[in-house]
């Protein structure tokens, strides 16, 4: 038990500080600590109540102006997503869909990030941007996954550092609080699920306080770099977790 403590105290706190550097991420990065010794469903729990811990926390101590015109459709795309990910999720087979997912990361952001000059995507306007949302809400089900595809998506656009982390903030704030409160009603949060998020919190909370320090003080350019590699590592985190699973089969 101890030694299972101390891993969920490395992952909470490994992933704050990236969460809180980068405005996502904070269950793919627990996610490589807890996966390999922490029941499935209690990561999950746990993995989106750091993130939603975060995330909270963010919205009072890292500043950012709110474009609600520019995030509106991925709320709204991210609210629709996420209960038809909890109704799909038992028919789902995840080890495919993180195959998918993990290829497209590990291929793709590593072109971008060494590119010259990053693509920019002007097209599709709000219809593309709630596209997108409803995809973030659909990971979201999985586990608090919610900021990997608009996080991407946003890199795509162009937006600069200010704008990005305020529609990923606030997109993941929603999100992950609607996939908390459903993982209430299905009864995934238990009495015995209680102490061990409140080993989370507060192992999260200093480390993601830190990170928001030190995003205040990076260039866009250095933004968009760290995005693009944090991206890159979530893809090859996914293969390393999906592809054994397919395998062996």
């Amino acid at each position: 038990m101890d030694s299972q403590i101390v891993l969920i105290v490395a992952g909470a706190a490994a992933a704050g500080f990236v969460q809180g550097l980068s405005g996502f991420g904070f269950s793919l990065v627990a996610m490589s600590f807890w996966a390999w010794a922490i029941d499935p469903k209690l990561a999950a729990v746990m993995a989106v109540f750091g993130g939603l811990v975060g995330q909270v926390m963010a919205a009072f101590t890292v500043s950012r102006n709110t474009d609600w015109k520019r995030l509106l459709p991925f709320l709204a795309g991210g609210l629709l997503g996420l209960p038809l990910g909890l109704l799909l999720l038992p028919r789902l087979d995840v080890q495919l869909f993180k195959l998918f997912l993990g290829v497209l990361l590990a291929l793709w952001c590593p072109a971008m990030l060494f590119s010259g000059k990053l693509p920019r995507l002007h097209h599709g306007g709000r219809i593309a941007d709630g596209t997108i949302g409803v995809a973030g809400g659909f990971m979201g089900a999985l586990g608090g996954f919610s900021g990997v595809i608009p996080t991407l998506w946003c890199t795509l656009r162009g937006y600069e550092k200010s704008a990005q982390r305020a529609v990923i903030q606030n997109f993941n704030l929603a999100v992950l609080t609607v996939t908390m409160a459903s993982y209430c009603v299905a009864g995934l949060v238990t009495r015995e699920t209680l102490p061990m998020l409140a080993i989370v919190a507060p192992a999260a909370l200093i480390p993601a306080w830190f990170g928001g320090r030190v995003y205040t003080g990076i260039s866009d350019l250095a933004f968009r770099r760290l995005v693009l590699s944090l991206l890159t590592c979530s893809g090859i985190a996914m293969l390393v977790s999906s592809v054994p699973a397919l395998l062996g089969r």
